[in-house]
């Protein structure tokens, strides 16, 4: 409580989550501002390639890494209750497209926003305590097309690529274990693919890969650019990030899930 003229004065009411709600708002017009400079000339093309070639060197190898395991275990998972209830001849449709509709894009994005996305922030932040954007802004560099646009379409771009490759890797790693380790039959698991699998399977996993990798970069630009101060700030801000971004991922996933499941019929329905 303040005095002001000999009066008392009280602070503003806030609710609870207003700072949550606000921090909301502000990724989301970061968001915007971000689509809207990527049309803005000069495009930062040197910049992006090197964002590109960074992303791709943090996260390739443990995207190749972990995708082999992820598929087989959905493959030795689906094969052993197809196998309870009498259905091996679906093992491989129900195993390619879980890893291709739901593990693939899940991976890659975890991946992304966990090494690319994270040191993306730290680098935005360590810029930032560094008062290298305030500098920029004084000389009329917008820094947001300038260092953000550039990242958050590479994190984009190489988002949709490791996505093609988790989804070929998980399919051979889900075929190689079923036929070794639950002696599955090669020509029903191929079969069972071609029959089930359509097209547009494959395109609403590169479309939650190309979503899921803007929202890791804006997040990630987003507690970039806004540390609490300091070193400790930025390593605060880099976890931060990761979390966010893991939450929105899920919660995304299930409404494009969902709407894919209501508007593209079932191939066979």
């Amino acid at each position: 409580m303040a005095e002001a003229g000999g009066r008392a004065v009280n602070p503003p009411a806030t609710f609870p989550g207003a700072g949550a709600l606000r921090e909301t708002g502000r990724m989301f017009a970061l968001g915007i501002d971000v689509v809207r400079s990527a049309f803005r000339r000069p495009f930062q093309v040197r910049e992006f390639i090197q964002q590109c070639w960074f992303v791709v060197s943090v996260t390739v190898l443990p995207t190749a890494l972990v995708s082999i395991p992820f598929g087989a275990v959905i493959a030795l998972q689906i094969g052993s209750l197809t196998r309870q209830i009498g259905a091996q001849s679906f093992t491989g449709a129900a195993s390619v497209l879980a890893i291709i509709q739901q593990a693939s894009p899940i991976v890659t994005a975890l991946l992304i926003a966990g090494a690319g996305g994270s040191a993306i922030c730290a680098d935005l932040g360590s810029r930032k305590i560094r008062e290298e954007i305030d500098a920029m802004e004084v000389l009329g560099v917008s820094p947001i097309q300038r260092l953000v646009v550039p990242r958050v379409l590479a994190a984009m771009l190489v988002s949709v690529l490791l996505n093609g490759m988790v989804s070929v890797v998980g399919v051979m790693g889900g075929y190689f274990f079923n036929v070794v380790l639950q002696d599955g039959t090669p020509g029903a698991y191929l079969a069972s693919f071609a029959a089930l699998a359509q097209l547009p399977d494959l395109w609403i996993s590169e479309i939650k890969a190309l979503i899921f990798g803007f929202i890791a970069g804006i997040v990630a630009a987003y507690r970039g650019l806004n540390p609490a101060g300091g070193p400790k700030g930025v390593g605060d801000a880099v976890n931060q990030a990761v979390v966010i971004t893991f939450l929105l991922l899920f919660f995304v996933n299930f409404v494009l899930t969902t709407i894919y499941l209501q508007v593209v019929p079932a191939k066979g329905s």
